[in-house]
This record gives structure tokens, sequence and C-alpha cells, in this order.
């Protein structure tokens, strides 16, 4: 057998990607398995973009490698999305790349700004791919604390104190996964703030800003962002597009220009017809927001209902797919999700997945039908 990589030994599989086998097993010998612990979205895509998608697999050159950068009205129409929704202005030519997915971002980030040896600032709780793809380019996770009684958001002051020599890359998301927080301007400003004072760069992973929020936000909106920073943007959420692997990296040209060395190197463009119905969900009108946000909605209200009968506590003030639920005192989340599998078929996601701060927590996912959840409501 031939040694792996010793950059594999400081990793171990995703935790979904591993308990996902073990819920398809259940179900192959017959368990009525209910899934809510993933946040891949259930429902359609616009129409209009499956339709675009489709007709333009008969265009010239539709079935050949692509650029790069993706083609120039993909790019444009992200730029007439964020002036639009986000207030933000971009250059369609120099301050946006198409990404097959902003999961392929946070590794082309990391491997055009890390060098071995680097530290990388990652919330806690938060998204485990910022740690695994920083511990497979032998850099050194250094985790922040979020905590309730901060609404989820950092202490600067906390960070301030901490040895910032080494650390060149700072991971920040909000509206915040798996919490679903939302940040305060103030936050926006702290952190840009913060970068530029260690010269640090800050990546905001911004996937859930239309679900269930009625003040969308980049931080790409906030005075110097651009000196600093750059922001990681999908369609998965947004627009039920988790399989078709579109996402956007925005920021001033030089950071944008060094993950698309990374880029380049691995991958041979997106798809075209991805590109073209990408090109007509964004344009999508405000009734699709509306019409989305109102199933989720109804979803959300089962899924307090369900989180009520588990003897948990939550904050309905919150954005995204999920619903953050506190766990009664003295309960551990990984033994209570197998529980709740076991006894009840049932599957939800521990908070220790996102990190020791989300001990005592579990994530519920609206990723599921009232069917779906209601059936769950009547096991337990």
């Amino acid at each position: 057998m031939i040694d792996v990589a010793n950059r594999l030994k400081s990793v171990e599989e995703y935790y979904f990607s591993k308990k996902l086998r073990e819920v398809a097993f259940l179900k192959s010998q017959g368990k009525p398995i209910i899934n809510l612990g993933v946040g891949s979205p259930d429902l359609a895509p616009p129409f209009k973009a499956t339709m675009l998608l489709q007709d333009s697999l008969i265009d010239d050159g539709a079935h050949r490698y692509q650029s790069y950068q993706g083609i120039p009205e993909f790019r444009e129409e992200i730029a007439n999305f964020y002036k639009k929704h986000y207030r933000v202005n971009l250059s369609s030519q120099t301050e946006i790349l198409p990404l097959l997915g902003s999961k392929e971002g946070i590794m082309h980030i990391s491997m055009a700004f890390l060098n071995t040896g680097d530290e990388v600032l990652i919330p806690n709780p938060g998204y485990p791919t910022y740690s695994a793809v920083t511990k497979l380019l032998e850099a050194e996770p250094v985790f922040y604390d979020l905590l309730e009684e901060n609404q989820w958001e950092p202490d600067f002051i906390a960070l301030e104190r901490m040895d910032l020599s080494k650390v060149k890359i700072m991971w920040v998301s909000y509206p915040h996964m798996p919490t679903g927080a939302n940040a305060s301007n103030k936050f926006y400003d702290e952190v840009i703030a913060f970068g530029k004072r260690h010269n640090i760069l800050i990546v905001n992973d911004n996937p859930y800003s239309f679900i269930l929020n009625n003040r969308p936000i980049s931080i790409m909106r906030y005075k110097n962002a651009k000196d600093v920073c750059l922001e990681l943007n999908s369609l998965s959420k947004t627009f039920n597009m988790a399989g078709w692997r579109v996402g956007m990296l925005v920021g001033n040209y030089d950071y944008v220009n060094a993950v698309l060395k990374v880029k380049s190197n691995m991958d041979s463009g997106m798809f075209y017809g991805i590109q073209k119905g990408a090109i007509e969900a964004l344009k999508s009108s405000d009734l699709w927001y509306v019409s989305l946000n109102s199933v989720y909605q109804q979803r959300r209200e089962l899924i307090w209902k369900l989180a009520d009968g588990l003897n948990c506590t939550y904050d309905k003030d919150t954005s995204g797919l999920f619903v953050w639920a506190k766990l009664p005192p003295h309960i551990k989340s990984e033994e209570f999700t197998d529980v709740v599998l076991k006894e009840h078929s049932i599957f939800i996601a521990p908070g220790t997945v996102f990190g020791s701060n989300g001990e005592g927590y579990v994530r519920f996912s609206l990723c599921a039908s009232e069917d779906d959840i209601n059936e769950a409501l009547a096991r337990i």
C-alpha cells in the first residue's frame, strides 16, 4: 500500500459525507429516515433558468471549453445583481470571478494566499471546510469564539490580544452558518478595520443573504472593503441550484486575479449552458424571493414546533436555511442526535460538527417538505 500524503492525516472525511452513508444504510434496511440535517434545497430553480439551460444546448460552441473567467454576459449579470440587491458597484471585467460553487472558492483562495505555517482565523462555530482546507494546505487554523451572549459576533478586543503576526486570512460568514445570526453594521466596519490594521485578508462567505432575510448585505458595501476583503457568493441557496455548482468571487482585481491563477490550473471553465441558466436566475424578479421565503417561513414555523417538542430553545430573529437550537442543560449534542435518529428515524445535525462552541446545540435544516416535517412532529 502506497502511503497517502501527510496532509491527509490532519483531516477527516467531511461529517456529512460519513453520516449520509449511515443514513442511506438505515434507509436500505427499511428505516423511514427523515433528513433534517443537510442544507440541500429541495425546491425547483427558476423555471426560466432551466429553460435557458436547455435552449442553450444547441448554441454554437456550447460544448467547447469555456473561459476560465466565465462568459462576459454572466459576469455582467453578476455585476447587475450586486448593484441591484447590495448597492455595490463592481467591474465585470476585473472584480468578478465565476466559480464552480463557492466551496471551490474556499480552496482556491487558500491556495492563492497561504504558505506552510501561515495561520488562519476560523469561526467557532462555523463551516467545517474552512479548517479542513487550511489543514490540507499545511497552514494552521486558529479558532476564534462566537458566542450566543455576543450575538454570535467576534470579540475584537479578545482578537487584538492574540499574536496575529502569522495570520494571513480571516473567515467570516453572515448571515452566519450554522446559527443564522445577522451581523450588525458595526461588525462590518470593525472587521474591515481589523484586517487593515493587521494586513489580514478578510473573506466573507455570503450564500444565505436572501433566505428569510429582509436586509441582504455584502461586505463590499462598506468603506475600504476592497482594500482587504473578498466575498464568496452562490446561487445554490438563493435559487435552489446547489447541484448546478455556480458561485462567484468578488473583490479588487489584484486579489481576484491571484485566485484566477489557481483556478485556471484546476478546471477548464464552467459549462456554457449552466452559465446561461445562471444569468436568467440572477434576473429573477422580487416575486421570486417573496415566494421562496414564504415556503421557508412556513417550514421554519413547523421546525420551531419540532424544536419545542424536543425541549430545545431557539432565536426567532435569524436568517438562512436552518434553525439553530439549544438543548436542555447537560445534554451532549452528538448523543442527542444519535438518540433522535435511533428512536424516531429523524436525522438532525449535532452542533459539534461546526466546532466546540456548538456543544449543547443542534441544527435543523429547512430543506424538507412540510409533509416530512409534520411526520417528524408526529413521531416526537
